[in-house]
Protein backbone atom coordinates (compact mmCIF):
# COMPACT_ATOMS: atom_id res chain seq x y z
CA UNK A 1 0.00 0.00 0.00
CA UNK A 2 0.82 3.59 -0.91
CA UNK A 3 0.97 6.06 1.81
CA UNK A 4 1.15 9.54 1.13
CA UNK A 5 2.54 12.09 3.74
CA UNK A 6 -0.62 14.25 5.60
CA UNK A 7 0.12 17.11 3.91
CA UNK A 8 0.09 16.17 0.49
CA UNK A 9 -3.58 14.27 1.11
CA UNK A 10 -4.12 17.71 2.52
CA UNK A 11 -3.32 19.48 -0.31
CA UNK A 12 -4.97 17.14 -2.93
CA UNK A 13 -8.35 17.68 -0.66
CA UNK A 14 -8.05 21.49 -1.44
CA UNK A 15 -7.09 21.06 -5.08
CA UNK A 16 -10.38 19.08 -5.07
CA UNK A 17 -12.63 21.37 -2.89
CA UNK A 18 -13.36 24.47 -5.34
CA UNK A 19 -14.34 22.12 -8.08
CA UNK A 20 -17.30 20.35 -5.40
CA UNK A 21 -18.13 22.82 -4.14
CA UNK A 22 -19.54 24.57 -7.42
CA UNK A 23 -22.12 21.44 -7.55
CA UNK A 24 -23.70 22.06 -4.31
CA UNK A 25 -26.35 24.24 -4.06
CA UNK A 26 -25.93 26.49 -0.31
CA UNK A 27 -28.86 26.90 1.82
CA UNK A 28 -31.04 29.69 2.12
CA UNK A 29 -30.40 31.62 5.08
CA UNK A 30 -33.97 31.26 7.07
CA UNK A 31 -35.40 34.77 7.55
CA UNK A 32 -34.90 36.75 10.69
CA UNK A 33 -37.01 35.43 14.31
CA UNK A 34 -38.20 38.28 15.51
CA UNK A 35 -36.54 38.04 19.18
CA UNK A 36 -32.76 37.35 18.52
CA UNK A 37 -31.11 40.52 19.60
CA UNK A 38 -29.30 43.10 18.19
CA UNK A 39 -26.14 45.12 19.90
CA UNK A 40 -28.78 47.16 21.42
CA UNK A 41 -30.71 44.93 22.75
CA UNK A 42 -34.00 45.47 20.51
CA UNK A 43 -35.72 42.68 18.78
CA UNK A 44 -35.43 42.15 15.56
CA UNK A 45 -38.72 43.00 13.79
CA UNK A 46 -39.68 43.23 9.72
CA UNK A 47 -39.97 46.37 7.88
CA UNK A 48 -43.03 48.32 9.12
CA UNK A 49 -43.37 50.19 5.87
CA UNK A 50 -43.92 47.66 3.21
CA UNK A 51 -46.63 49.25 1.45
CA UNK A 52 -48.80 46.41 2.36
CA UNK A 53 -51.58 45.48 4.28
CA UNK A 54 -50.56 42.68 7.35
CA UNK A 55 -54.04 41.08 9.17
CA UNK A 56 -52.42 39.43 12.32
CA UNK A 57 -54.89 36.52 13.95
CA UNK A 58 -54.51 33.97 16.84
CA UNK A 59 -53.54 34.77 20.22
CA UNK A 60 -49.85 36.74 19.66
CA UNK A 61 -51.60 38.86 17.31
CA UNK A 62 -51.20 42.15 19.66
CA UNK A 63 -47.38 40.78 20.17
CA UNK A 64 -46.61 40.82 17.17
CA UNK A 65 -48.59 44.27 16.22
CA UNK A 66 -46.60 45.55 19.30
CA UNK A 67 -42.96 45.14 18.09
CA UNK A 68 -43.85 46.19 14.75
CA UNK A 69 -45.75 49.53 16.07
CA UNK A 70 -43.13 50.22 18.01
CA UNK A 71 -40.14 49.41 15.49
CA UNK A 72 -41.66 52.10 13.39
CA UNK A 73 -41.91 54.71 16.08
CA UNK A 74 -38.09 54.32 17.40
CA UNK A 75 -36.79 54.00 14.07
CA UNK A 76 -34.33 56.59 12.57
CA UNK A 77 -35.22 60.20 11.33
CA UNK A 78 -38.75 61.86 11.07
CA UNK A 79 -40.10 60.65 7.79
CA UNK A 80 -42.93 58.36 9.18
CA UNK A 81 -46.10 58.38 10.98
CA UNK A 82 -47.86 55.62 12.86
CA UNK A 83 -51.10 56.62 13.09
CA UNK A 84 -52.92 54.32 16.34
CA UNK A 85 -56.66 55.29 16.62
CA UNK A 86 -57.62 55.43 20.95
CA UNK A 87 -58.65 52.25 21.51
CA UNK A 88 -56.32 50.67 20.05
CA UNK A 89 -53.76 52.51 21.81
CA UNK A 90 -55.35 51.17 24.74
CA UNK A 91 -55.44 48.00 24.15
CA UNK A 92 -52.54 47.68 22.74
CA UNK A 93 -50.63 49.90 25.34
CA UNK A 94 -52.89 50.56 27.90
CA UNK A 95 -53.24 54.24 27.02
CA UNK A 96 -55.81 55.88 29.06
CA UNK A 97 -58.36 58.23 27.40
CA UNK A 98 -56.58 61.40 27.34
CA UNK A 99 -52.94 60.51 27.78
CA UNK A 100 -50.78 61.38 25.25
CA UNK A 101 -53.09 64.38 23.96
CA UNK A 102 -50.49 66.95 23.59
CA UNK A 103 -47.48 65.51 24.39
CA UNK A 104 -47.11 62.21 21.87
CA UNK A 105 -43.93 62.12 19.74
CA UNK A 106 -44.54 63.52 16.55
CA UNK A 107 -44.48 60.03 14.91
CA UNK A 108 -47.10 58.99 16.45
CA UNK A 109 -50.71 60.40 15.69
CA UNK A 110 -53.88 59.25 18.04
CA UNK A 111 -56.97 60.11 16.53
CA UNK A 112 -60.37 59.12 18.58
CA UNK A 113 -61.40 56.42 16.85
CA UNK A 114 -60.99 54.42 13.33
CA UNK A 115 -63.41 56.53 11.61
CA UNK A 116 -61.33 59.83 12.51
CA UNK A 117 -58.23 57.81 11.78
CA UNK A 118 -59.43 56.46 8.04
CA UNK A 119 -60.79 60.23 7.40
CA UNK A 120 -57.46 61.67 8.19
CA UNK A 121 -55.53 59.20 6.13
CA UNK A 122 -58.38 59.81 2.89
CA UNK A 123 -57.93 62.95 3.28
CA UNK A 124 -54.07 62.66 3.47
CA UNK A 125 -53.13 60.65 0.20
CA UNK A 126 -55.78 62.21 -1.88
CA UNK A 127 -54.04 65.68 -0.98
CA UNK A 128 -50.71 63.24 -2.09
CA UNK A 129 -52.28 62.36 -5.17
CA UNK A 130 -53.22 65.57 -6.45
CA UNK A 131 -49.90 67.34 -5.04
CA UNK A 132 -46.66 67.18 -6.47
CA UNK A 133 -44.61 65.55 -4.18
CA UNK A 134 -41.79 66.87 -2.46
CA UNK A 135 -39.85 64.15 -1.15
CA UNK A 136 -40.49 64.64 2.71
CA UNK A 137 -43.88 63.30 2.84
CA UNK A 138 -44.14 61.15 5.79
CA UNK A 139 -44.25 57.16 5.22
CA UNK A 140 -47.71 55.98 6.77
CA UNK A 141 -48.93 53.02 9.08
CA UNK A 142 -52.23 52.41 10.54
CA UNK A 143 -52.07 50.00 13.18
CA UNK A 144 -55.85 49.10 14.36
CA UNK A 145 -58.55 46.44 14.84
CA UNK A 146 -60.53 46.57 11.47
CA UNK A 147 -63.72 47.15 13.53
CA UNK A 148 -66.75 47.88 10.52
CA UNK A 149 -64.14 49.31 8.38
CA UNK A 150 -62.81 46.42 6.32
CA UNK A 151 -64.14 47.61 2.93
CA UNK A 152 -63.06 51.07 3.55
CA UNK A 153 -59.54 50.14 4.85
CA UNK A 154 -59.13 47.88 1.63
CA UNK A 155 -60.19 51.13 -0.27
CA UNK A 156 -57.42 52.90 0.60
CA UNK A 157 -54.94 50.41 -0.38
CA UNK A 158 -57.03 49.68 -3.88
CA UNK A 159 -56.95 53.42 -4.48
CA UNK A 160 -53.49 54.45 -3.14
CA UNK A 161 -51.09 51.52 -4.36
CA UNK A 162 -47.97 51.73 -1.81
CA UNK A 163 -49.45 54.88 -0.78
CA UNK A 164 -49.63 53.53 3.25
CA UNK A 165 -48.87 50.72 4.98
CA UNK A 166 -51.14 48.67 7.85
CA UNK A 167 -51.04 46.10 10.85
CA UNK A 168 -54.52 45.61 10.81
CA UNK A 169 -56.51 42.98 13.88
CA UNK A 170 -59.70 41.45 14.87
CA UNK A 171 -61.93 39.76 12.27
CA UNK A 172 -60.57 41.09 8.99
CA UNK A 173 -62.85 39.15 6.03
CA UNK A 174 -59.56 38.29 3.96
CA UNK A 175 -56.60 36.30 4.76
CA UNK A 176 -54.99 36.49 7.82
CA UNK A 177 -51.63 35.59 9.35
CA UNK A 178 -51.54 33.54 12.37
CA UNK A 179 -49.57 33.92 15.19
CA UNK A 180 -49.93 31.22 18.03
CA UNK A 181 -49.66 31.62 22.01
CA UNK A 182 -46.14 30.40 21.16
CA UNK A 183 -45.35 32.99 18.72
CA UNK A 184 -45.39 30.77 15.40
CA UNK A 185 -46.31 32.51 12.62
CA UNK A 186 -48.61 31.25 9.77
CA UNK A 187 -48.84 33.31 7.07
CA UNK A 188 -51.14 33.31 3.96
CA UNK A 189 -48.53 33.12 0.58
CA UNK A 190 -48.71 37.13 -0.24
CA UNK A 191 -47.21 38.25 2.76
CA UNK A 192 -45.26 35.16 4.10
CA UNK A 193 -42.32 36.85 2.89
CA UNK A 194 -42.50 40.05 4.86
CA UNK A 195 -42.93 37.82 8.38
CA UNK A 196 -40.69 35.46 10.22
CA UNK A 197 -41.77 32.36 11.56
CA UNK A 198 -41.39 33.20 15.25
CA UNK A 199 -42.29 36.28 16.97
CA UNK A 200 -41.37 37.29 20.70
CA UNK A 201 -43.35 37.77 23.44
CA UNK A 202 -43.99 41.74 24.14
CA UNK A 203 -46.31 42.22 27.02
CA UNK A 204 -48.39 45.51 27.01
CA UNK A 205 -46.66 46.53 30.16
CA UNK A 206 -43.32 45.98 28.22
CA UNK A 207 -44.51 47.90 25.15
CA UNK A 208 -45.97 51.09 27.55
CA UNK A 209 -42.65 51.48 29.07
CA UNK A 210 -40.82 52.01 25.55
CA UNK A 211 -43.24 54.34 24.08
CA UNK A 212 -43.03 56.04 27.42
CA UNK A 213 -39.16 56.30 26.96
CA UNK A 214 -39.08 57.48 23.49
CA UNK A 215 -42.28 60.25 24.68
CA UNK A 216 -39.94 61.24 27.63
CA UNK A 217 -37.01 61.56 24.75
CA UNK A 218 -39.24 63.14 22.41
CA UNK A 219 -40.09 66.11 24.24
CA UNK A 220 -38.98 69.57 23.66
CA UNK A 221 -37.72 68.57 20.65
CA UNK A 222 -40.85 68.57 18.28
CA UNK A 223 -40.32 70.36 15.02
CA UNK A 224 -44.01 69.75 13.47
CA UNK A 225 -47.36 71.29 14.44
CA UNK A 226 -49.56 69.05 16.64
CA UNK A 227 -52.45 67.77 14.25
CA UNK A 228 -56.10 68.19 15.67
CA UNK A 229 -57.49 65.07 17.71
CA UNK A 230 -60.29 64.09 15.80
CA UNK A 231 -62.95 62.81 18.33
Amino acid sequence: MLLLPVAVIGLTLRQRMPAAAASVTLPVPPPPVIGASRPHGHPVVPDPFTGSLLALGGPGAADLARLITLSALEGPGDDRLVVLPRADAAALFGLDEDELLDESPDQLFLPGTLDAALAFLETELRIRDDSEATGGEPKLLLVADCEQEAGRIAGLFARHPQGLSAVVLGGWPGEQAAVDENGLVSAPPAVAGLLPKQASAMSRAEARHRLDLLTEKCQGKSTRPKRRRHR
